[in-house]
């Protein structure tokens, strides 16, 4: 195989738990499992050594990780898992209690994988206009709420709309909300990332736009987002080792009498190891079967980013999806921010 170029293609993730960790040190990288009524969390403090390392910005990464949110017992354990991330992680930005909050909804609403901050929006609990009117009961606190749309609906950079409602309204800190790209199948809806490091909106497909952080806005940002989409070189290299997965089954399992009574549709071996050694792989596949997983990642963004045929993909069952995340980010985002918040009433 001749050696790939990648100088002029772009692949990354917004995710920052999707990054190659492994190497880093304690200096660089201070890492921490745990779940929450079954729902897995994974925390990443990034110090400016490791920064460095990732092309990433330094501060705190928290990782929500789940299967389906559409199932009503899950949605409300991840719905407690990240109210108490997203506390968390307030507290660790120095938040208080009484500060005031902008929050945005990043993103298109006429295009349901980017509709998430939108939709969001719409059902989070806005104070402010009740502030101004007069005395608000206790355990709430002074929120505002604004979905700016894209730049390319308005004509108007994204960042200078969210500089002149923070110019107006002076909140102590902003949150936003927006949908991300993966390079893993497995997150695509199944994940959320919650962050006090900003955002370059746009910056998952390419189209980079001016930067919210605290450094460009001078107030504390938190970013909360859920990839709803993936690149189609994720798909055709996850599908070469679902196939080197699938191999593997059937040969470990061929003396398997209780395989048999299970129908080839409903046998599941996405958890399973690949076993197969380098010859099994090059029968299969070739030369593509000599090929390691980022090899062959290289070699179909290469063959695919120059004729315009890397698509960004989406489930098929988005939009109900999306309905989902929207309600659950919103409702875990009043329940953070007002004490005395209650779905019920």
């Amino acid at each position: 195989m001749h050696t790939i170029d990648l100088s002029n293609y772009e692949y990354r993730t917004d995710l920052v738990i999707e990054e190659k960790v492994e190497g880093l040190e304690e200096k660089e990288i201070i890492r921490n499992t745990y779940d929450i009524e079954g729902i897995r969390v994974e925390e990443m403090n990034l110090t400016e050594e490791g920064s460095r390392k990732l092309h990433r910005k330094a501060g705190l990464y928290r990782t929500i990780s789940f299967s389906d949110v559409t199932d009503k017992d899950q949605y409300r354990k991840v719905e407690k898992a990240f109210i108490t991330v997203l506390k968390d992680l307030l507290l660790e930005s120095k938040i208080k209690q009484t500060d005031s909050a902008l929050i945005i909804g990043l993103g298109n609403e006429h295009s349901t994988p980017d509709a998430l901050g939108p939709k969001a929006i719409e059902q989070v609990l806005v104070t402010s206009h009740l502030f101004q009117l007069g005395e608000v009961e206790q355990g709430y606190r002074k929120t505002s709420a604004f979905s700016p749309d894209v730049t390319g609906s308005t004509g108007i950079e994204t960042g200078k709309l969210i500089k002149g409602a923070i110019e107006a309204i002076h909140p102590d800190f902003l949150i936003v909300i927006d949908a991300l790209k993966a390079t893993n199948i497995d997150r695509v809806t199944k994940t959320i990332q919650l962050s006090n490091t900003g955002i370059v909106p746009g910056s998952g497909v390419g189209n980079n736009r001016e930067e919210l952080s605290y450094e460009k806005l001078k107030i504390p940002v938190i970013v909360i987002g859920v990839p709803t989409i993936v690149d189609l070189v994720t798909i055709v290299a996850d599908t070469i080792q679902y196939i080197y997965k699938h191999f593997s089954y059937k040969i470990d399992n061929v003396g398997n009498s209780k395989l048999k009574l299970v129908p080839e549709n409903r046998q599941n071996y996405i958890d399973y190891p690949n076993t197969l050694t380098k010859e099994e792989k090059e029968e299969i596949l070739g030369s593509i079967g000599n090929l390691d997983y980022e090899e062959v990642k290289q070699l179909i963004i290469e063959v695919l980013t120059p004729i315009n045929y890397n698509l960004m993909v989406t489930p098929k069952e988005i939009d109900f999806t999306i309905d989902k995340l929207s309600l659950l980010l919103a409702q875990g985002i009043n329940k953070s921010l007002h004490e005395h918040f209650n779905t019920t009433k």
